[in-house]
């Protein structure tokens, strides 16, 4: 949860997403209208998830929670920062502030670098850890936890969601990296404080560079100094010979080598390599970014995505493709026609009353009712093409919508008869039947079959067949 981090507006859903993760290991929130927003808002499943998992943040408080955080993060580092510079210049002053200015080298080194090289190993070390005591034991983790107890207090919801973006930072195999970005700025600043005090006091007070031993043989120093000096002395630093280093009141020449000699091993072994780290981690940091999402093949998330799935609406399984219309075919010619009508009843409700009470039927009339199965038409379409009806009177439910089924079967029926109508029933009823109504006349003409006329009145749809309602 660095600021880089946070001004990415992915990984602030990411973090509410996997809070509301976490918050319901205790029990399930009522969703069911976040669940429902979420349907409405999202066309993918990742999103209505994330969707679904904002609405739930706002209602708990983690939205205002990790608003607080942001706010706070920057005065807590700002904070932070301050203390490790005091440290830095409390350091340098113990390095400096010998009662007759005399400054043992070695001893001076060693602490400007000892703790630095120590946390520096412990990263090194976490980089192939999982989150442990090497990661929070970084400043990165430091500030994120004052962060988090300042911005939330102790009964926010700042626990769940530290838990939270530390788990998709470690997904993302970014924990010791954004970690890392805070904790070497730190450091690089410190070094960089602790540089400029102690050339302050070189550059204008007169010291004494020495080493001292007691156990030790000085051919050891000598060998140390040369080894420590050889990468300083590739940017420009001088390294002090081995006379100077055994001469045991070296001049002004030699107490000026020492204290360069002094200032490059820092400058190499402290500040050059905490700058270089914080640019690597801002590299790493860019290019892993993406990956900062939840893992969505947990079991959690795949229950999620099956209650969405439940929710969508049924798909059309027939639906137009919107293909060219074809041309309707031509039908018989009337000398092979016979003086027969038949009334046809397509796919109707169960409910529906069959024969219709307002037809009347004559002894040339045959009245059929089929259900829209294969053997149905089947056995219908031999039945035609046996009798050769001169016209056809097709009864269909207006408030039902036609498919591509509908359009087979009528061009199928129009092979083997005169005249087809279409009697659109109980779309009288109501103006959203009317509609209905209209709705099948716009199909018969989009689909190429205009010589099938549609109404719902069963006199218009009678008119010229030689049968009365």
């Amino acid at each position: 949860m660095t600021n880089t981090a946070l001004r990415e507006s992915a990984f602030p859903d990411a973090v509410i997403t996997e809070a509301i993760r976490w918050t319901e290991e205790k029990g399930p929130l009522d969703d069911v209208q976040a669940m429902r927003i979420a349907a409405s808002r999202a066309s993918n499943e990742h999103a209505r998830i994330t969707a679904r998992a904002l609405e739930l943040g706002e209602r708990i408080g983690l939205q205002p929670e990790l608003a607080r955080t942001r706010q706070w993060g920057p005065w807590v580092l700002l904070g932070l920062v301050a203390l490790v510079v005091v440290a830095g210049l409390g350091l340098a002053g113990n390095v400096l502030s010998g009662g007759e200015r005399h400054i043992n080298v070695i001893v001076a080194l060693v602490s400007l670098l000892g703790i630095h090289l120590l946390t520096l190993l412990l990263w090194l070390v976490g980089l192939w850890l999982p989150l442990g005591s090497f990661n929070t034991s970084s400043l990165g983790w430091i500030w994120l936890s004052l962060t988090a107890r300042v911005a939330g207090g102790k009964r926010g919801q700042a626990p769940v969601l530290v838990r939270a973006a530390t788990g998709l930072l470690a997904r993302a195999r970014l924990l010791p990296w954004a970690f890392g970005l805070v904790s070497h700025g730190i450091w690089s600043l410190s070094f960089a404080v602790v540089l400029a005090a102690l050339l302050f006091a070189l550059a204008f007070r007169s010291y004494t560079l020495s080493w001292e031993t007691t156990i030790l043989d000085p051919t050891f120093f000598v060998r140390a100094v040369q080894v420590l000096g050889w990468t300083p002395a590739q940017i420009g630093f001088p390294v002090p010979d081995a006379a100077t280093v055994l001469s045991a009141t070296p001049g002004a020449p030699g107490q000026r080598t020492w204290a360069l000699w002094l200032t490059g091993c820092i400058v190499v072994y402290g500040l050059l390599p905490r700058l270089a780290l914080v640019l690597l981690s801002a590299v790493v940091w860019h290019l892993r970014r993406a990956a900062l999402q939840p893992d969505w093949s947990e079991p959690y998330y795949r229950k999620l995505k099956a209650r969405f799935a439940a929710l969508a609406p049924p798909a059309i399984v027939d639906a137009d493709p919107g293909r060219a219309p074809d041309i309707a075919p031509d039908g018989l010619a009337p000398t092979d026609l016979r003086d027969t009508l038949f009334v046809i009843g397509f796919e109707l409700p169960p409910d529906a009353p069959w024969p219709p009470e307002s037809l009347q039927a004559h002894s040339n009339t045959e009245m059929h009712r089929i259900d829209g199965s294969a053997p149905a038409r089947r056995a219908l379409l031999d039945r035609l093409a046996q009798a050769r009806p001169r016209a056809v009177l097709l009864v269909c439910h207006a408030a039902s919508s036609p498919d591509r089924g509908t359009e087979r079967f009528l061009r199928d029926l129009l092979a083997h008869c005169g005249k087809c109508r279409l009697w659109l029933t109980d779309a009288a009823q109501s103006a959203a039947d009317a509609g209905a109504s209209q709705r099948w006349i716009d199909w018969l003409q989009d689909t190429g079959l205009p010589r099938v006329a549609a109404t719902h009145k069963l006199e218009d749809a009678l008119q010229g067949l030689g049968a009365a309602p």
